[in-house]
């Protein structure tokens, strides 16, 4: 093989390899403008100045580190163009009132990115459109171009210091003096230069259009406070302790610093708490409206009350002083009791049967009308035995207190009275004192019997035998109506639907009944 192919051949080689190595520098860079080999949010800011920043210093958003600074390029205006790489993907959402500004990062000369997103606004008013991407074919494809009206480069301290120092403002004066009739005719772009690279300026020019749109208001404002300050004037002392005051709380609060960040550490955490606990303790607060409203109506008697309060609580210590005093004479009485109580518990588990019985009775007497014809007894007896007439009452009947009144079936010697007609005499008396006997145990049987359940028919069957009528032969009962030639009606007292009897008795007749009769009616 000849010396000039193998020389064509490194030749070729040599161009290959280089279009290779350009394609992967085409590559990378490509990579690099489309927001970085991670793939992130890249914006492309643009300065008028970008000295002293380089590729890896920091971009901050309210002093956070959001990203870092890639490559720093200038532009064809003369203009610094700064690729910046935003890693954080919570600020990967630049607006187009998006700012940036390159501040000092220390005091020997490094710098950094300080930017916002977006521009602070009132809750609800809608955000503006975001950053223009630059499409393809343009220096800076796929970035996100934040033009230069957003940024600013503002002049380090130090540079204003120089210029009060020689040789520097001899320089000044002369750019000046040779500059002076190119500036003089660029005046509007001096201006806007000047703002940007004062953020100060920019925004004290901002400050000075809102107070010139508002100078009503501050002309107002400058009125009233001459009126609110008018008070603490008067009371300036007071005012000037306070700020004393104020210092030495700021003072204790300083020494206490850790604990107070630790406060504010914690505050958050409370604030997630207090919402749920201020929403039940305002449902609590609306539940309990209408008792505090009720409350507030009674309150002149609460506070009423407790005025008389002291007295009565007075009286209680009186109260419980006696009481005390009879619980200690009374302690032992009561305690002696017990036995007695015992004693009154087995009485009245055996008493038990009785008091059945006793109310199953009552309870009869009750239904059965038995309590009225008791009273009827009453009433009627008292009827029989005082009489009323036209002088007043009398006593048909005078109780003699001798040991002959009781109830006898036989008589005793020496009684003068005599309940029975016809039962003077031994003989006839001992007769007579039998046929009562037999008629009353006879009669008694038979109203036993119909007490116990059993109708008149049953009660007559059961217990056969004849009773003594009134005007019966035997002589020992003597009717009123027989004497009196006349039977005796009976009627309901009321009416039909009455259950108190009275006899009406027939007309009177001569005779011994009709004097008896007169009598016993009081006529």
């Amino acid at each position: 093989m000849s010396t000039q192919t193998v020389g064509w051949r490194r030749g070729i080689a040599g161009i290959a390899g280089a279009l290779c190595l350009a394609a992967l520098v085409a590559v990378v860079l490509l990579a690099t403008a489309a927001g970085g080999s991670n793939g992130g949010y890249t914006v492309r800011a643009i300065f008028d100045d970008a000295g002293n920043v380089i590729s890896g210093e920091d971009v901050k958003i309210d002093g956070v580190k959001v990203g870092t600074v890639g490559s720093v390029t200038p532009t064809p205006r003369s203009q610094a163009a700064v690729v910046l790489h935003i890693e954080n993907p919570g600020f990967q959402d630049f607006r187009a009132d998006a700012s940036c500004t390159i501040e000092p990062e220390a005091l020997i000369g490094e710098k950094f990115v300080n930017c916002l997103p977006t521009q602070p606004r009132v809750i609800g008013t809608p955000l503006p459109p975001p950053l223009h991407k630059i499409p393809n074919g343009q220096e800076g494809t796929g970035e996100y171009r934040l033009p230069v009206n957003n940024t600013s480069s503002p002049v380090d301290v130090d540079l204003l210091q120089d210029i009060t120092r020689r040789p520097e403002a001899e320089r000044l004066t002369i750019i000046i003096n040779e500059l002076g009739a190119g500036l003089a005719g660029r005046g509007s772009d001096l201006n806007v230069v000047v703002k940007r690279a004062d953020p100060a300026l920019r925004e004290l020019d901002k400050v000075l259009a809102i107070f010139a749109s508002q100078n009503k208001v501050l002309a107002k404002l400058a009125v009233d406070s001459d009126k609110a300050l008018a008070p603490f004037a008067a009371v300036r002392d007071r005012v000037a302790n306070f700020i004393v005051q104020s210092n030495t709380v700021a003072r204790a609060t300083a020494e206490h610093r850790g604990a107070l960040a630790q406060n504010l550490a914690d505050f958050p955490a409370f604030l997630r708490q207090l919402g749920p606990a201020s929403e039940r303790l305002g449902k609590f607060a609306d539940q309990i409206t209408p008792t505090f409203t009720q409350l507030a109506v009674a309150a002149p008697g609460i506070n009423e009350a407790f005025k008389q309060l002291p007295a009565f609580s007075n009286s209680s210590n009186v109260f419980f002083t006696s009481l005390g005093k009879t619980a200690k004479t009374s302690g032992p009485a009561i305690a002696s009791t017990l036995p007695l109580l015992g004693q009154l518990q087995s009485l009245g588990g055996s008493a038990k049967p009785f008091a059945d019985n006793f109310s199953e009775l009552l309870s009869s007497l009750r239904s059965t009308g038995g309590l009225e014809r008791l009273l009827d007894l009453i009433f009627l007896t008292g009827g029989s035995l005082n009489g009323y007439d036209s002088l007043g009452h009398f006593l048909r009947a005078e109780i003699i207190a001798k040991t002959c009144v009781g109830y006898k079936i036989t008589t005793q010697g020496g009684c003068s009275a005599n309940f029975i007609k016809g039962l003077e005499g031994s003989e006839s008396s001992a007769a007579s004192a039998s046929a009562v006997s037999n008629s009353t145990s006879l009669v008694m049987d038979r109203t036993l019997a119909v007490l116990k359940g059993a109708t008149p028919s049953e009660a007559i069957a059961r217990y056969p035998g004849s009773v003594p009528t009134l005007g019966s032969s035997n002589g020992a009962f003597s009717s009123l109506g027989a004497e009196g030639g006349a039977a005796s009606t009976v009627k309901p007292v009321g009416g039909a639907s009455g259950g108190t009897t009275y006899y009406t008795p027939s007309s009177e007749s001569s005779g011994a009944s009709g004097m008896l009769l007169n009598y016993l009616l009081g006529n």
